[in-house]
Protein backbone atom coordinates (compact mmCIF):
# COMPACT_ATOMS: atom_id res chain seq x y z
CA UNK A 1 0.00 0.00 0.00
CA UNK A 2 1.33 3.46 -0.82
CA UNK A 3 2.08 5.81 1.53
CA UNK A 4 -0.18 9.18 1.33
CA UNK A 5 1.22 12.55 0.75
CA UNK A 6 1.29 15.19 2.43
CA UNK A 7 -1.78 17.00 -0.19
CA UNK A 8 -3.74 14.25 0.53
CA UNK A 9 -3.50 14.44 4.22
CA UNK A 10 -4.05 17.65 4.28
CA UNK A 11 -7.25 17.17 1.99
CA UNK A 12 -8.48 14.53 3.77
CA UNK A 13 -8.37 16.74 7.43
CA UNK A 14 -10.19 19.27 5.05
CA UNK A 15 -12.56 17.21 4.01
CA UNK A 16 -13.13 16.14 8.10
CA UNK A 17 -13.58 20.14 9.09
CA UNK A 18 -16.17 20.48 6.18
CA UNK A 19 -18.24 17.28 7.77
CA UNK A 20 -18.25 18.82 11.26
CA UNK A 21 -19.08 22.35 10.09
CA UNK A 22 -22.26 20.61 9.10
CA UNK A 23 -22.83 18.46 11.72
CA UNK A 24 -23.09 21.85 13.86
CA UNK A 25 -24.78 23.85 11.73
CA UNK A 26 -27.34 21.35 12.01
CA UNK A 27 -27.65 21.80 15.49
CA UNK A 28 -27.44 25.55 15.44
CA UNK A 29 -30.73 25.69 12.65
CA UNK A 30 -32.51 24.13 15.37
CA UNK A 31 -32.23 26.97 17.72
CA UNK A 32 -32.51 29.50 14.76
CA UNK A 33 -35.46 30.99 14.03
CA UNK A 34 -36.92 30.18 11.04
CA UNK A 35 -35.93 33.12 8.56
CA UNK A 36 -31.96 33.23 9.83
CA UNK A 37 -32.44 28.72 9.55
CA UNK A 38 -33.27 29.69 5.98
CA UNK A 39 -30.12 30.95 5.05
CA UNK A 40 -27.91 28.86 6.58
CA UNK A 41 -29.14 25.25 5.31
CA UNK A 42 -27.83 26.01 1.25
CA UNK A 43 -24.25 26.51 2.83
CA UNK A 44 -25.17 23.06 4.87
CA UNK A 45 -25.63 21.58 2.35
CA UNK A 46 -22.54 22.98 0.18
CA UNK A 47 -20.36 22.04 3.25
CA UNK A 48 -21.87 17.87 2.80
CA UNK A 49 -20.88 18.05 -0.92
CA UNK A 50 -17.67 19.51 -0.38
CA UNK A 51 -17.44 16.52 2.42
CA UNK A 52 -18.61 13.41 -0.05
CA UNK A 53 -15.33 13.24 -2.48
CA UNK A 54 -13.69 9.27 -3.21
CA UNK A 55 -10.93 8.00 -2.60
CA UNK A 56 -9.69 8.14 -6.37
CA UNK A 57 -10.61 12.03 -6.12
CA UNK A 58 -8.93 12.28 -3.07
CA UNK A 59 -5.99 10.62 -4.37
CA UNK A 60 -5.73 12.05 -8.34
CA UNK A 61 -6.80 16.16 -6.88
CA UNK A 62 -6.00 16.73 -3.14
CA UNK A 63 -5.42 19.83 -3.79
CA UNK A 64 -8.63 20.84 -5.47
CA UNK A 65 -10.37 18.94 -3.03
CA UNK A 66 -8.51 20.99 0.27
CA UNK A 67 -9.36 23.67 -1.41
CA UNK A 68 -13.54 23.63 -1.90
CA UNK A 69 -14.02 21.54 1.25
CA UNK A 70 -11.96 24.81 3.08
CA UNK A 71 -13.96 27.27 1.32
CA UNK A 72 -17.40 25.53 2.14
CA UNK A 73 -16.15 24.89 5.63
CA UNK A 74 -14.98 28.57 5.79
CA UNK A 75 -18.17 29.82 4.94
CA UNK A 76 -20.42 27.94 6.87
CA UNK A 77 -18.75 28.51 9.84
CA UNK A 78 -18.77 32.68 9.14
CA UNK A 79 -22.27 32.36 8.48
CA UNK A 80 -22.68 30.82 11.69
CA UNK A 81 -20.75 32.90 13.61
CA UNK A 82 -23.14 36.06 12.25
CA UNK A 83 -26.33 34.63 12.88
CA UNK A 84 -25.23 33.50 16.52
CA UNK A 85 -24.35 36.95 17.19
CA UNK A 86 -27.15 38.76 15.83
CA UNK A 87 -29.25 35.98 18.15
CA UNK A 88 -27.56 36.59 21.20
CA UNK A 89 -27.70 40.73 20.40
CA UNK A 90 -31.06 40.42 19.67
CA UNK A 91 -32.00 38.33 23.04
CA UNK A 92 -30.24 41.23 24.78
CA UNK A 93 -32.12 43.90 22.88
CA UNK A 94 -35.38 42.19 23.71
CA UNK A 95 -34.28 41.70 27.80
CA UNK A 96 -33.35 45.12 28.24
CA UNK A 97 -36.68 46.24 26.49
CA UNK A 98 -38.60 44.08 28.62
CA UNK A 99 -37.00 45.36 31.41
CA UNK A 100 -37.45 49.02 30.74
CA UNK A 101 -40.92 48.05 30.46
CA UNK A 102 -41.40 46.05 33.71
CA UNK A 103 -39.41 49.26 35.61
CA UNK A 104 -42.25 51.74 33.82
CA UNK A 105 -45.24 49.62 34.68
CA UNK A 106 -43.56 49.38 38.29
CA UNK A 107 -42.96 53.47 38.09
CA UNK A 108 -46.59 53.75 36.86
CA UNK A 109 -48.23 51.57 39.91
CA UNK A 110 -46.12 53.57 42.13
CA UNK A 111 -47.29 56.85 41.07
CA UNK A 112 -51.25 55.55 40.72
CA UNK A 113 -50.51 54.28 45.10
CA UNK A 114 -49.10 57.72 45.79
CA UNK A 115 -52.15 59.94 44.27
CA UNK A 116 -54.76 57.06 46.39
CA UNK A 117 -53.19 58.07 49.12
CA UNK A 118 -52.72 61.55 49.10
CA UNK A 119 -56.54 62.05 47.79
CA UNK A 120 -58.00 61.01 51.29
CA UNK A 121 -55.35 63.50 52.70
CA UNK A 122 -56.68 66.32 50.79
CA UNK A 123 -59.88 66.04 51.00
CA UNK A 124 -59.64 65.92 55.13
CA UNK A 125 -57.37 69.00 55.07
CA UNK A 126 -59.97 70.73 52.51
CA UNK A 127 -62.81 71.57 55.37
CA UNK A 128 -60.08 72.54 57.88
CA UNK A 129 -58.41 75.07 55.34
CA UNK A 130 -62.19 76.79 54.59
CA UNK A 131 -62.82 77.01 57.89
CA UNK A 132 -59.26 79.11 58.79
CA UNK A 133 -60.15 81.27 55.48
CA UNK A 134 -63.59 81.62 56.69
CA UNK A 135 -62.41 82.53 60.30
CA UNK A 136 -59.32 85.12 58.86
CA UNK A 137 -61.75 86.76 56.31
CA UNK A 138 -64.54 87.32 58.92
CA UNK A 139 -61.43 88.93 61.78
CA UNK A 140 -59.98 90.97 58.76
CA UNK A 141 -63.51 92.60 57.81
CA UNK A 142 -64.52 95.96 58.50
CA UNK A 143 -67.01 96.71 61.49
CA UNK A 144 -69.00 97.89 58.54
CA UNK A 145 -69.40 94.49 56.59
CA UNK A 146 -68.74 91.71 59.84
CA UNK A 147 -72.16 89.55 60.41
CA UNK A 148 -74.24 91.14 63.34
CA UNK A 149 -73.91 89.93 66.54
CA UNK A 150 -76.22 87.28 67.30
CA UNK A 151 -79.57 89.26 69.29
CA UNK A 152 -80.01 88.07 73.17
CA UNK A 153 -83.29 86.89 73.30
CA UNK A 154 -85.91 89.89 75.21
CA UNK A 155 -86.39 89.84 78.62
CA UNK A 156 -89.44 90.88 80.23
CA UNK A 157 -89.75 94.03 81.74
CA UNK A 158 -89.19 92.95 85.08
CA UNK A 159 -85.67 91.21 84.41
CA UNK A 160 -84.80 94.37 82.86
CA UNK A 161 -84.19 96.39 86.06
CA UNK A 162 -81.99 94.19 87.57
CA UNK A 163 -79.58 94.47 84.19
CA UNK A 164 -79.58 97.86 84.43
CA UNK A 165 -79.03 98.09 88.06
CA UNK A 166 -76.18 95.87 87.85
CA UNK A 167 -74.07 98.61 86.42
CA UNK A 168 -72.08 101.19 88.10
CA UNK A 169 -75.08 103.82 89.06
CA UNK A 170 -72.74 106.30 88.86
CA UNK A 171 -72.52 105.93 84.90
CA UNK A 172 -76.27 106.10 85.18
CA UNK A 173 -76.15 109.44 86.75
CA UNK A 174 -73.51 110.87 84.60
CA UNK A 175 -75.73 109.79 81.18
CA UNK A 176 -78.71 111.10 82.41
CA UNK A 177 -77.09 114.28 84.18
CA UNK A 178 -75.31 115.05 80.37
CA UNK A 179 -78.33 114.26 78.29
CA UNK A 180 -80.20 117.48 80.73
CA UNK A 181 -77.28 119.96 80.45
CA UNK A 182 -76.71 119.01 77.02
CA UNK A 183 -78.12 122.56 75.16
CA UNK A 184 -80.49 122.33 72.27
CA UNK A 185 -78.98 124.47 69.19
CA UNK A 186 -80.92 126.39 67.00
CA UNK A 187 -80.23 124.93 63.47
CA UNK A 188 -81.44 126.46 60.07
CA UNK A 189 -85.17 125.17 59.18
CA UNK A 190 -83.84 123.15 56.51
CA UNK A 191 -82.02 121.23 58.82
CA UNK A 192 -84.88 121.13 61.37
CA UNK A 193 -86.78 118.11 59.90
CA UNK A 194 -82.65 116.15 60.15
CA UNK A 195 -82.33 116.71 63.84
CA UNK A 196 -85.62 115.79 64.45
CA UNK A 197 -84.65 112.08 63.54
CA UNK A 198 -82.50 111.15 66.54
CA UNK A 199 -84.66 112.84 69.02
CA UNK A 200 -87.62 110.37 67.40
CA UNK A 201 -84.83 107.70 66.93
CA UNK A 202 -83.94 107.94 71.05
CA UNK A 203 -87.42 108.22 71.72
CA UNK A 204 -89.18 105.30 70.30
CA UNK A 205 -90.71 102.38 72.08
CA UNK A 206 -89.11 99.85 73.63
CA UNK A 207 -90.60 97.31 71.82
CA UNK A 208 -89.37 98.46 68.64
CA UNK A 209 -86.17 99.22 70.24
CA UNK A 210 -85.72 95.48 71.18
CA UNK A 211 -85.45 94.34 67.37
CA UNK A 212 -82.39 96.43 67.13
CA UNK A 213 -78.78 94.79 67.87
CA UNK A 214 -76.30 96.41 69.92
CA UNK A 215 -74.66 97.86 67.68
CA UNK A 216 -77.43 99.87 66.65
CA UNK A 217 -78.93 100.57 69.63
CA UNK A 218 -75.39 101.79 70.20
CA UNK A 219 -75.40 104.32 67.05
CA UNK A 220 -78.59 105.68 68.67
CA UNK A 221 -76.85 106.36 71.99
CA UNK A 222 -74.29 108.09 70.23
CA UNK A 223 -76.37 110.36 68.09
CA UNK A 224 -78.90 110.78 71.20
CA UNK A 225 -75.56 112.12 72.94
CA UNK A 226 -75.70 109.52 75.74
CA UNK A 227 -72.56 108.99 77.18
CA UNK A 228 -71.11 105.69 79.01
CA UNK A 229 -73.19 103.76 76.09
CA UNK A 230 -70.66 101.33 75.36
CA UNK A 231 -70.40 99.01 77.96
CA UNK A 232 -74.23 98.32 78.38
CA UNK A 233 -75.59 95.69 77.98
CA UNK A 234 -78.65 95.87 75.61
CA UNK A 235 -81.31 95.38 77.94
CA UNK A 236 -80.00 98.79 79.51
CA UNK A 237 -79.12 100.46 76.07
CA UNK A 238 -82.81 99.95 75.58
CA UNK A 239 -84.02 101.06 79.14
CA UNK A 240 -81.25 104.23 78.64
CA UNK A 241 -83.25 105.25 75.00
CA UNK A 242 -86.70 104.68 75.93
CA UNK A 243 -86.26 107.17 78.90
Amino acid sequence: MAKKTTAQRTAEAAVDAAKDAAKDAKKLIKALPKKAAKKLKPLVEDAKDASKVSKKKLADKPKKITKSATAAAERLQDAAARLQAKQKADEKADKKKADTAKKAAAKKDAAKDAAKKSVPAKKKSAPKKAAAIAAASVVDAPAAIRPPAPVAPEAPAASAAPVATAKPAAAKTRARAAVAKTPVAKKPAAKSAAAAKPAVAASAPAGSLSTLTVVELRARARAAGHSGYSRLSKAALIDLLAR
